[in-house]
This record gives C-alpha cells, structure tokens and sequence, in this order.
C-alpha cells in the first residue's frame, strides 16, 4: 500500500469529486507552482551562467535529434540522486539548493513532473522548457549530433 490514507484523502478533498487528478490536471497544478521558461529564456540564462540546462531525454531520442551543446545529460531515473545537493551521488555541478535548473526533455511534458519533483529536494529554482527539446530546435537555437 503506498501513501497513507490521510494523504488520499486530502488529495480528493481538494478536488471535491472524490476522484484522483487525471495526468493533465495533475500537469496544470504542477505548472502553476513555478515559473516555466520559453527556449531563448533558457538560452539567455544558460550563457549567462544562470542556468544549468539538464536533458532528461532517452539515448534514443538524443541521438535521433541531437544535444543541446553544454546541457548536462542525465537520465530522468536519475534526475533526483544527481541533482539533489545533500546526496551522495550527485553531480558537481549540483551546487546547493539555490541552483536554477532548467530540464529539458522531448516535449515539455515530462519535464514539468521533474522539476516539481526538484522542487521537493528543496531546488525551488528549478523549472522546465516549454516544449522542450522540439521547442529549443524549432527556435533555432544550438544543436549538435549525438556523435558530437
């Protein structure tokens, strides 16, 4: 049994149906406690040295459509034990809590259950790309090949 029933109950409370959120609900609410960032923002930050940029896409689709150049690749299975800044397998670069993180994955979907996810680990910069990759290539911005 995972969850306690306090927790369930809580979460059909707040919905007042007594129904659990559907994945694009649960994608709105989600959404609505961050700022998301479009891809030139994204860019800007990342070349200012604002931003780390994280790719959480899988090998298949990193090298069917390429990398974004300087963007650190972590597998979203993961995204938590690299970034979070008190774990004991994180990354150097996940530098402390006050780090923003931009995550980038193919569309924009999966990246927003992972930054809110961040958001729990206490990374409350943390945010992701509208659109994702797709949106990054569309605007034009940097891209390598895979092999690169």
């Amino acid at each position: 049994m995972s969850g306690t029933g306090t927790e369930e109950a809580e979460v059909h409370a707040a919905q007042g149906d007594g129904r659990p959120p559907g994945i694009d609900e649960l994608l709105e609410r989600v959404r609505a406690g961050y700022p998301r960032v479009e891809a030139q923002e994204a860019y800007d930050a990342w070349r200012s040295g604002d931003a780390l940029l994280v790719d959480i896409r899988y090998a298949a689709l990193r090298e069917r459509d390429g990398l974004i150049p300087g963007a650190l690749v972590v597998e979203r299975n993961e995204l938590e034990w690299r970034l979070d800044p008190r774990g004991s397998h994180r990354l150097p670069e996940a530098t402390g809590h006050g780090l923003r993180v931009v995550v980038i994955c193919n569309e924009g979907y999966a990246s927003s259950l992972a930054a809110e996810s961040l958001h729990r680990l206490g990374l409350r910069r943390a945010t992701d790309l509208v659109g994702g990759f797709q949106a990054w290539r569309a605007a034009g911005l940097p891209v390598t090949t895979a092999a690169a």
